[in-house]
């Protein structure tokens, strides 16, 4: 005798159980690499703020460097969990998710040829050069996140997005050197906060 089909609700429910088996075996949803970014614009850009500051012993390079290397960590762990998501995946899911990973790539170093161009210029001052970079990467990455939240219709990302459009702004107000200030508590405590909602959210299903 076969089975009884399930119900609407056991089905979902089912789904919801795979679901979050799935994502602990492929390293959990978005909450950890958020917290990988959270981790490195709060680090390097507070760093990098306290470097420039008027009498202390640290060269401002250094700041630089270790925000640098926080960065290429966090995008290093990004890659890695997304392609451990992505496994087994097929058909517009998959394309999608590649399609959106690329935009970040491409717009990353689109950003990069022309904040380095318009440097190479010597009209701007050095504290008008950190004023640029750091409000069109803040403004870039609210806009990726407005995509992103668009497309998956999940209205936290949207709103990460919102909130790095408006520390864009406030960090070009506020000037140099306090711009670091804002890229970290406004864009790493943005990235931070995402984090907990997504791993309580994780945690609730």
């Amino acid at each position: 005798m076969d089975d009884e089909p399930m119900s609407a609700e056991e089905s979902l429910n089912l789904i919801a159980q795979q679901n979050r088996r799935n994502r602990r075996e492929l390293g959990g949803g978005p909450a950890r690499m958020l917290a990988a970014w959270a981790l490195a614009w709060i680090v390097g850009w507070g760093f990098t703020y306290i470097a420039v500051q008027p009498g202390v012993a640290i060269p401002g390079w250094v700041g630089g460097v270790l925000t640098a290397v926080l960065f290429v960590g966090a995008i290093v762990y990004t890659g890695y969990v997304s392609a451990r998501a992505g496994r087994g995946i097929r058909g517009p899911s998959r394309t999608v998710g590649a399609m959106y990973g690329y935009s970040w790539a491409l717009a990353s170093l689109g950003l990069s040829v022309i904040d380095i161009r318009i440097t190479q210029f010597g009209t701007l001052t050095s504290d008008q050069v950190s004023l640029l970079w750091s409000g069109t990467w803040l403004l870039l990455t609210g806009v990726l996140y407005l995509a992103g939240g668009m497309l998956w219709q999940d209205r936290l990302m949207y709103g990460l997005g919102a909130w790095m459009i408006v520390s864009a702004g406030l960090s070009v107000l506020v000037g140099f050197p306090a711009n670091f200030l804002v890229l970290a508590i406004c864009g790493g405590g943005g990235f931070l906060l995402a984090a907990i909602v997504y791993f309580v959210r994780e945690k609730r299903r």
